[in-house]
């Protein structure tokens, strides 16, 4: 029986690694995101600054684990057979629910999904006990539980959301009201005073906070608390002398330096402080059998009393984390993932947005709208004016293809948002109130995203309803981590050792699913040979780049329409889904093309305005080609779907004959487009009418089989409307061959 708890410790310590890489992939953001955001140093030195950080505040997390051994449950009240029951189904919940997230690229808190997990799991076990029990009721589930901690740790999550995201949007507000958009010459006169503000700020977080198990602590502590004042006096003017000389010696920004040891603090927080989210539960499962396994008594009879006392980390297994985080940090495709999902919804410019708009979020923008609108109102106009200016962005000419290269944020705003996360962090510590430094640095960001006017018209709606799901995530984390906790506690209980292999099993495939499926995205987003942005200022050149857009289109409406006419003699439903799909990516390519007008018509010389109409009118036919093939597609599918009657075999043999004319017309375009030998188009104008005879031609034929033998009117109606708007398709080819062969000719 024995052994069945030392494999349980080696799937515990196998999955206390798993749980390091996908907690720092998921918790990189907190640090990386102001410094990646504005691109303020060199990537390669940021991960440095990072590496460092998280290294320190590893080897420095000495007796950070309590939370883990009693935080959560009173370990008295359970035997070391319940207890390792729990800390087994809370990492496997913990792993599946952080690298859910991760895949998701959604940044969500370590914290609340370690704590809920030991909470589910903590009530399920003691529902167990109760109900084995015959003297004790549901009453008495308080015994067993840390009630006000858990309270605590909800209402820390609350507070938390609402006071950074309102300090983070005033802080900034302020910042900018006085430095403004066009910040350099203010800093040259100002720049020492906000450096020594901010890296004063800074320090304490970092000694308060960051270095908060290192040795010698105590007295750090002690200093702090009883010369506050003259303690950040002395940092504030050391600050600003170093600042003075930093700017006059390397000609540099300060901000450079506040966000590279900002970057560096909050990375060691987060790895000082959150370790134990991530190997403080196999610690505690460690220290529990090494105590049972000397007591001589039973399993089910050894109380854990043994967890209510304090034991230091091992400085071996410091270490070892230290090494896994700052390697995940490296290598971890996951955490630039849920970086990216922070920078783009705090972003200044337009772009691409990742979420989409619901009713909640434009709700929330339209109600934002009129309450600015009435408070504007009650402001003077001279006073709106002189705020407007400070508001001002510079205009920033970016040659063509380096649009990837512009910061999604200036480096005052990077700055504020590492000073205020930092000092809210710290003030929470300082009062022992629990809090998520996700929730801290993701809310902050979002509220000085909010001051700087990043969320205009244009984009308000997306950014809301990205921060609206992110927190709507942070409370599915919380729910998810309670029942499937719990669930799993149950299901270990019951099952034992066959339980645990299989559940381990299930984890490992869900991981490896993930792996996958979020490389496939990988693989798909740096895929090249989708249709690109023309980047042409002439007529002549938009012509040309428009060649390879329209190969691209016309090759790949030639292989979904072969596809679906397969898909529907075979009655293949797989096959018709991923023409589907097909559809969908083409029509989103296409439509990143319209959304990018009116950059295109900014860029084009003033002697090539004319090009602008030709591009524009090119879009509309590839519009209308990408819809009629959504049309075919969805038919064809929810037909097989449904399990109607398959076409008949004169209508398959009919189809056929219509995509063997219209594939062979389809081959010669791509021909033409791929050589731009343009002046063949006239041959393809010419073949117009035959093909809408072939089409009229089948129509007839349909008409006279429903006369007197069909018997099918949903096989009829799909048939009509594939005829149909197989004719819309070649209509709208026709009439963007049309458009292209006239433009060329009169260049």
């Amino acid at each position: 029986m024995d052994n069945i708890y030392i494999l349980m410790l080696v799937a515990l310590a196998v999955l206390a690694i798993v749980d390091l890489v996908v907690g720092v992939s998921n918790d990189a953001v907190n640090f990386l995101n102001s410094a990646i955001g504005s691109k303020a140093i060199p990537y390669r030195t940021i991960m440095i600054v990072a590496s460092l950080g998280i290294f320190i505040g590893a080897v420095y997390s000495s007796g950070m684990m309590e939370v883990a051994r009693k935080g959560i449950f009173i370990p008295g009240e359970f035997y070391f057979d319940e207890i390792m029951i729990i800390f087994l189904a809370v990492m496997i919940t913990d792993i599946l629910l952080l690298d859910f997230f991760n895949t998701l690229g959604m940044p969500t808190s370590t914290t609340v999904s370690i704590v809920f997990s030991l909470l589910g799991a903590t009530v399920v076990m003691a529902l167990i006990k109760i109900g084995a029990s015959s003297s004790e009721t549901m009453a008495d589930i308080g015994n067993y539980i840390n009630s006000e901690k858990a309270i605590e740790i909800i209402t820390g999550i609350l507070l938390s959301v609402v006071i950074a995201f309102t300090l983070g949007a005033l802080v900034q507000w302020l910042s900018r009201l006085v430095f403004s958009f066009h910040y350099e010459q203010k800093m040259k006169n100002f720049g020492a005073i906000f450096g020594g503000l901010t890296l004063t700020a800074i320090s304490y977080f970092i000694f308060f906070k960051g270095l908060k198990g290192a040795p010698n602590y105590s007295a750090f502590k002690e200093i702090l608390a009883t010369n506050f004042w003259i303690v950040i006096g002395i940092g504030f003017l050391f600050w600003t002398a170093f600042s003075i000389l930093f700017t006059k010696i390397f000609k540099k920004s300060i901000l450079l330096v506040v966000i590279a040891i900002g970057t560096f603090g909050l990375a060691l927080a987060f790895s000082g402080n959150d370790l134990v989210n991530f190997i403080g539960v196999p610690m505690a499962a460690y220290h529990s059998y090494e105590a049972w396994s000397v007591s001589g008594e039973a399993a089910n009879a050894f109380s854990m009393n043994v967890l209510e006392e304090k034991v230091p980390a091992e400085p071996l297994l410091l270490f070892i984390s230290g090494a896994i985080m700052v390697l995940t940090l490296w290598f971890s495709k996951k955490a630039r993932t849920v970086t990216e999902t922070e920078i783009g919804l705090s972003r200044q410019g337009d772009g691409a947005e990742k979420f989409n708009p619901n009713i909640l979020s434009r709700a929330v923008v339209k109600g934002s709208t009129k309450l600015a609108s009435l408070l504007g109102g009650a402001i003077p106009q001279s006073t709106q004016d002189k705020i407007a200016k400070s508001f001002e962005k510079p205009e920033v000419k970016i040659p063509a293809g380096k649009a990837h290269e512009i910061p999604a944020f200036d480096l005052i705003r990077a700055s504020i948002n590492l000073t205020v996360a930092g000092i809210l962090i710290a003030i929470a510590t300082s009062m022992k109130l629990p809090l998520s430094t996700t929730y801290v640095t993701f809310m902050v960001a979002m509220g000085t995203s909010l001051a700087d006017r990043a969320w205009g018209r244009e984009s308000a709606v997306y950014r809301v309803a990205g921060v609206l799901n992110v927190i709507g995530g942070w409370f599915f984390t919380a729910f998810s981590a309670f029942v499937a906790a719990g669930t799993l506690t149950y299901i270990i209980y019951i099952g034992r050792g066959p339980a645990i292999a299989i559940l381990l099993l299930v984890a490992l495939a869900l991981l490896i699913r993930n792996y996958l499926s979020h490389k496939r995205k990988g693989i798909e987003k740096l895929d090249k040979s989708g249709l690109k942005k023309s980047e042409s200022k002439t007529v002549q050149g938009i012509i040309s780049e428009s060649a390879n857009n329209i190969s691209n289109v016309v090759s790949r409406t030639n292989k979904i329409y072969t596809e679906v006419i397969k898909g529907l003699a075979k009655q293949d439903e797989k096959k018709l889904k991923k023409t589907k799909k097909g559809v969908e990516k083409l029509d989103n390519e296409i439509e990143d093309l319209r959304n990018n007008i009116f950059y295109f018509i900014k860029n084009l010389d003033d002697t090539s305005v004319r090009g602008s109409n030709f591009y524009i009118i090119i879009l509309g036919y590839l519009t209308d080609v990408a819809q009629s093939l959504e049309y075919i597609t969805k038919k064809s599918y929810k037909h097989v779907n449904n399990n109607h009657k398959a076409l008949k075999f004169n209508q398959i043999k009919d189809l056929q004959e219509i995509n063997a004319s219209f594939e062979h017309l389809l081959m010669d375009i791509v021909n033409i487009f791929d050589t731009k030998d343009f002046e063949r188009l006239e041959g393809i104008l010419d073949r117009k009418e035959k093909a809408y005879a072939d089409i009229s031609a089948k129509i007839e034929k349909q008409i006279q089989r429903t006369r007197t033998e069909e018997s099918s009117p949903k096989n009829t109606t799909l048939y009509f409307n594939l005829l149909m708007e197989t004719k819309d398709l070649v209509t709208a080819l026709i009439h963007l061959m049309e458009e292209y062969y006239n433009s060329y000719k009169k260049n």
